[in-house]
């Protein structure tokens, strides 16, 4: 499996800074920005918590062990007071603008310091690549970028657009497009193969894709093609078969409309099925998806500049389809909207206020592109089990600005819920699954562990105190629990506040 791989291959490297680290430890006159001492700190390798203290030199952890056997000079001392010391956290997947809005408050509050952002298929244009790369260190953002090329992109780019089948001389400029980004440092592909442009692409189109990502050692992490639950095993193997060219992970991994532990392991039968392959995911600690309206309306509705003549052609028939959809993803109060005017109410309330039927309302009066929502339609039962899985990351699919709580709450609520009330996994699991776990995923090698050597990205905190503040009804609550966020040597957030603004854009080497 590739947990037992993993787990391997990290579990070596921890026994090397081992013995770097008790090495560096009979050594005198070490030397220090910041010492955290009276800590438990927990590497991210699953391992448990110990009594160590960390030495920080400028942004990397130059030191490690018991500082009373040791002559230590540092010019701030912080006293942990038992708190667990662990990596900060990695979002795998999230969304947000590092140039208009850079704080990130949101994620420091979860702990969170690195969050990979280009996801679903979605990024800047690879000609405008570096000058935005430029904008993001000009604005100094709250955390770490990590950023990805996405696929939508690169059709839209490369002239494809909305065509399904590619020309040869489309997929080479397609292909050059991608390998032009991942040079430049993009840790991956994302793909949104439910969303324009992407759902057109045919399988030697991903394959090319995953080809040339392969030639780069980088992830592809997809947005499946169709995540209902009679469709998702089709999905998932699409994935599985571009495994043997790069490594998947795949986003957000849900099962729309499935239910029970025995559905759980059905599905991930199907990831461990990728055998000799690397075939990750990651998942939200929530039951409602949030994503745009056109998820309901199908994929002959929504080709751009026709809706107007397919509403008049069609209109009965897309009213019909409409009505059948939304009624099997749980009725119109399962639909909760998060922007325009119809921000916090449900699509059963916002048609009594037109005295229309729901499917009327979404036919006439928001159309596929009118608004973005939050679905319920997810099993907590079978997203618990999917979350238990090894080779499953934690991500939050969140934003500052989303009117959802994952963005807010996905990283504390994984503790407070799954780990203190649930005992649903331990904290050391629940940790790696946030840190070395995602890191190994992207091949970010410098973050993601806490040994002599590594960038000081670290948070402190007391489990039982962490708290997920968001709620549907308020989703831009900040969690709570978190004190402490040291972001590249140096404080980003402590007791509830922002400090030092110090993210970085961090590129593949």
């Amino acid at each position: 499996m590739t947990y037992n791989r993993l787990s391997e291959k990290w579990g070596r490297t921890w026994f090397f800074f081992l013995l770097v680290m008790i090495a560096s430890n009979i050594l005198l006159g070490q030397r220090g920005a910041l010492l955290i001492k009276n800590g438990l700190v927990d590497n991210g390798l699953g391992q448990g918590a110990v009594p160590l203290d960390i030495l920080i030199d400028e942004d990397r952890i130059a030191w490690m062990g018991d500082s009373r056997e040791a002559a230590l000079e540092a010019t701030a001392v912080i006293d942990a007071d038992g708190r667990v010391v662990a990596p900060g956290f990695i979002d795998i997947h999230a969304h947000g603008d590092p140039v208009q809005n850079p704080s990130f408050v949101n994620f420091l509050a979860m702990g969170v310091t690195s969050i990979a952002l280009g996801m679903d298929g979605n990024s800047t244009a690879v000609s405008d690549m570096d000058r935005w790369f430029a904008d993001v260190r000009r604005s100094q953002p709250g955390v770490n970028i990590l950023p990805f090329v996405g696929h939508g992109t690169l059709r839209t780019e490369s002239g494809i657009g909305i065509d399904r089948n590619a020309t040869s001389s489309q997929l080479d400029a397609l292909t050059n497009l991608c390998s032009l980004a991942l040079s430049k440092g993009c840790w991956g592909v994302s793909m949104g193969l439910e969303y324009q442009p992407g759902m057109y692409a045919d399988s030697s189109e991903l394959t090319a894709i995953a080809v040339t990502a392969g030639k780069y050692n980088a992830v592809i992490t997809s947005h499946i093609r169709n995540e209902d639950d009679d469709q998702l095993d089709n999905s998932i193997n699409e994935m599985v078969s571009l495994a043997k060219w790069c490594k998947i992970n795949i986003s957000h991994l849900k099962s729309v409309f499935g239910r029970g532990t025995s559905r759980a392991v059905q599905i991930l039968d199907w990831l461990d099925g990728s055998n000799a392959h690397t075939v990750t995911a990651d998942v939200y600690p929530y039951t409602a998806s949030y994503t745009g309206i056109g998820i309901v309306f199908p994929e002959w509705a929504k080709r751009p500049k026709e809706y107007a003549r397919i509403k008049k052609s069609r209109g009965e028939e897309l009213a019909l389809y409409l009505k059948a959809r939304v009624m099997s993803r749980n009725g119109p109060e399962a639909t909760l909207f998060g922007n325009g005017p119809y921000k916090g109410k449900t699509l059963k309330e916002v048609a009594q206020e037109y005295g229309l039927p729901f499917e009327l309302v979404l036919r006439d009066v928001i159309g596929p592109y009118g608004t973005s929502a939050a679905f319920f339609v997810m099993d907590e039962v079978l997203q618990q089990r999917l979350l238990m899985h090894p080779s499953i990351a934690v991500g939050s699919d969140g934003s500052p600005t989303m009117f959802h709580p994952r963005g807010y709450g996905s990283f504390a609520k994984i503790i407070e819920e799954y780990v203190v009330q649930k005992g649903a996994f331990t904290l050391t699991e629940a940790i790696r699954k946030m840190t070395s776990l995602p890191a190994t995923i992207l091949g970010l090698e410098d973050r993601g562990t806490l040994h002599v050597g590594m960038k000081a990205d670290l948070i402190l905190f007391h489990p039982k105190d962490v708290r997920a503040k968001a709620s549907f009804d308020t989703p831009h609550q900040l969690a709570e629990g978190i004190d402490l966020v040291i972001l590249n040597g140096e404080i980003a957030f402590k007791k509830g506040a922002a400090g030092t603004r110090n993210g970085r854009l961090l590129l593949k080497k």
